[in-house]
């Protein structure tokens, strides 16, 4: 049978994400040497969890430019592309390694999509796998993190490996 996965923000070969971008306490947003570098650890993850059977929704952030697009096609699996606020290539660049593109997918009372919807806006569904915002949360009025959301950018992965859809699902009670 067939597993469902997620991630977001890959942002293959994007090279100040490793050397410039940094997180409040001025660490680095990822420790790797170089976009190389990350590129091959995040393909060797993802591969390692996600068999040519599978499906992965990749929540946006993929690429920047096209020449990096073939990067994708390593990765392991069917994919659908939820377009992120960085994913402004043509669709038929992206439709040559997705199976679909999208704005957003339904599931099961779970929205995908790549920002996290406002909370009003949430009960329609009442829950959101997301990205977009790297290693923060959505946090609820009391500055707790707000359980109706999962962030599966890179960097709230375990070890930027993919999460499945029945993982989320446990974690969250959802059925």
């Amino acid at each position: 049978m067939a597993n469902i996965f997620l991630a977001s923000d890959h942002h293959f070969s994007h090279e100040k994400l490793v050397t410039e971008f940094k997180r409040p306490d001025g660490s680095p947003l990822r420790s790797f040497a170089n976009a190389t570098e990350m590129n091959e650890y995040i393909i060797e993850r993802h591969n390692s969890v996600v068999r040519p059977q599978d499906k992965t929704y990749f929540l946006g952030d993929v690429v920047f430019h096209n020449k990096y697009l073939h990067i994708v096609g390593r990765l392991n699996g069917e994919k659908v592309l939820i377009k992120g606020n960085h994913d402004e290539l043509k669709p038929e660049q992206y439709l040559g390694y997705f199976k679909d593109i999208r704005a957003y997918h339904q599931f099961k009372g779970i929205l995908m999509a790549h920002i996290p919807v406002h909370p009003e806006s949430l009960g329609r569904w009442g829950f959101q796998v997301h990205g977009h915002l790297h290693y923060k949360k959505v946090l609820d009025n009391h500055g707790k993190e707000d359980k109706r959301y999962y962030n599966v950018s890179m960097e709230c992965l375990n070890d930027y490996t993919p999460v499945s859809l029945e993982q989320i699902k446990a974690e969250r009670g959802i059925s």
